[in-house]
């Protein structure tokens, strides 16, 4: 019997696929799990996910990317699964080759008729007894994946997936519903919220052995309780803190990560709750924070997660006399994080700081210099190419990344031949480094690989406020929500016409891109009718609590002024 787990990234399956394998031999059963704890069981599907990963191969096309795909699968099948399917009463699989079929058809735009005969003739037949669906909404499937990266940073580069912006979640969500909604009598969808993992485990081991004994499973063994409207914004900060209590014994790392970049007396007491036993997660959280818990905070937690209390000073400006005191007092236990927090600053005391601890990190000191296009940043850079020993030392793809960090948004001829020694082995990192850039050869080159890489491209937008930036974002918009992130804040008939036609498609972005125009009776106005259009739309609800809060605060200013 063969059974599938399938879902997006972060959606959980990979956990419960595991945890079910384990109930099942617990349960006396044989059991074969071809993903055990992650990891193909096949050293070729393996090399093959690997590939189809790295952003370096940024030029793949859609179909050649289906081919891949389903190249891994099938090897997977035919060096793993029908042998174990021979061998073991029960056989489980983390994806199947509706994972290929899903990325390529919903993700990528290839019609069904081209997709569909690739994959069935892969499959030769062989179906699953049952696909497990474990669906979850994209905000919280990213939260996890991030949470996973924050505590434990992988080796290598990021994915190339991740190329095309958060919206390439949504689409394939669809896609997976969309093909549990034609075979409900072979899907079950399963909700990963709100609901403990060990009741999901034993709910869908019992699902597994009901059809082990020849019972029609249930095609929603777990189903999550809908909330109910919001009847006014006032509701929305208290159904939000439900929510993120809700998850503060199940998961209290997702509670922790939610609480990021938001204020007031509530959030302070559910921080000072979970910074004992997550302390990388709250740091992170304190981002930008500057009001008097922030730095109390940051202070307690300094022993404990040192690194990520440092990360917190980077979008801080250069005055900050605490974030200074937090520098220095750990300037010769942990300089390479010391010296990301100086990202962009140009400062003498920065400069200085820079000096002292270079010679321990210096890839760090090199990345700091993002923004900086003076003499002095190229010194620096020149010297740092040089004491490394040019490229050989730390390897071409690393070098390029390092250079990469440190020419975003520098738009002189010296950080363009940088650019161009980079782009073959890194041209994902290229592209981020186009911050801010209006000049004819930053336009072409977004204009060129944007298609392959929306979200790199129009992440390079912000505050650009001219045509061709409109007009990429106008293209892309749909498809890609980080098109809004590119224009927080701006007003304008133009800002305000891409602003609502985007509305429905990325409402949390939307109200994420209102920035101040919250505080307007239009911004209110819009943020009202999202809520009451999209009530189950958890990330919708976070943005709705930031924007509510600031006009609140910006209310009762206005009031006293």
């Amino acid at each position: 019997m063969l059974i599938v787990f399938e879902g997006i990234d972060g959606s959980g399956k990979t956990t419960l696929s595991n945890r079910v394998a384990r109930e099942l031999r617990r349960a006396g059963l044989s059991v074969r799990h071809v993903r055990e704890d992650g990891k193909l069981a096949s050293p070729v599907s393996e090399g093959l996910r690997l590939f189809t990963k790295n952003p370096r191969n940024l030029a793949l096309t859609p179909m050649a990317e289906l081919l891949l795909y389903a190249a891994r699968e099938t090897q997977l099948l035919e060096e793993v699964t029908r042998p174990a399917l021979a061998e073991y009463e029960i056989v489980i699989a983390d994806r199947f080759l509706y994972t290929a079929e899903v990325l390529a058809r919903w993700g990528r735009g290839l019609p069904e008729h081209e997709v569909r005969p690739i994959l069935d003739a892969c499959a030769r037949g062989l179906q699953p007894d049952r696909v497990f669906l474990i669906d979850v909404d994209p905000a919280i499937a990213r939260a996890r994946r991030r949470i996973t990266k924050l505590l434990a940073p992988p080796q290598g580069t990021s994915s190339r997936k991740g190329l095309a912006g958060v919206g390439l979640q949504a689409r394939l969500r669809a896609g997976y519903r969309a093909l549990a909604a034609e075979a409900p009598e072979q899907w079950s969808l399963v909700e990963n919220a709100d609901v403990p993992l060990d009741t999901m485990v034993g709910l869908l081991v019992q699902e597994v052995l009901r059809l082990v004994k020849g019972d029609v499973p249930s095609s929603n063994p777990v189903r999550a309780r809908p909330a109910p409207p919001l009847r006014s914004l006032a509701e929305v900060r208290g159904r939000f803190l439900a929510r993120l209590d809700g998850w503060m014994q199940e998961e209290p790392q997702l509670t922790a990560w939610f609480l990021a970049g938001l204020e007031g007396p509530d959030i302070d007491e559910r921080r000072s709750q979970l910074a004992g036993k997550h302390p990388e997660v709250i740091a992170y959280g304190l981002s930008g924070l500057t009001d008097t818990n922030a730095w109390e905070l940051r202070r307690q937690l300094e022993e404990a997660a040192p690194v990520h209390v440092l990360g917190s000073l980077r979008e801080l400006a250069a005055d900050v006399p605490e974030a200074w005191a937090l520098r220095e007092r750990w300037e010769t236990r942990k300089q390479e994080a010391v010296a990301e927090s100086l990202g962009g600053l140009d400062s003498e005391r920065a400069w200085a700081l820079r000096e002292r601890i270079y010679f321990s990190a210096a890839e760090q000191v090199v990345g700091s210099l993002a923004g900086l296009g003076g003499e002095r940043a190229w010194r620096e850079r020149s010297r740092w190419l040089s004491d490394m020993g040019g490229e050989a030392a730390l390897g071409l793809e690393r070098v390029a990344r390092i250079a990469c960090r440190s020419i975003r948004g520098v738009d002189d001829d010296r950080a363009w031949e940088w650019r161009e020694r980079a782009f073959e082995v890194a041209p994902d990192a290229v592209l981020r480094t186009l911050d801010g850039l209006d000049s004819e050869r930053a336009w072409e080159m977004r204009e060129r690989h944007v298609a392959r890489a929306p979200r790199a491209v129009l992440g390079t937008l912000e505050g650009l406020d001219v045509p061709r930036a409109w007009a990429l974002r106008e293209s892309f918009g749909v498809q890609c929500e980080e098109a809004l992130d590119s224009f927080v804040g701006m007003e304008g008939a133009t800002a305000w016409k891409l602003r609502t036609a985007l509305a429905d498609t990325w409402p949390a972005a939307t109200v994420k891109n209102l920035g101040p125009l919250a505080f307007t009776s239009r911004g209110r106005t819009l943020i009202e009718r999202l809520l009451e259009s999209h009530p189950h739309d958890f990330a919708l609800l976070r943005q709705a609590v930031r924007a509510t809060r600031d006009t609140t605060t910006q209310e009762i200013r206005n009031a006293s002024a």
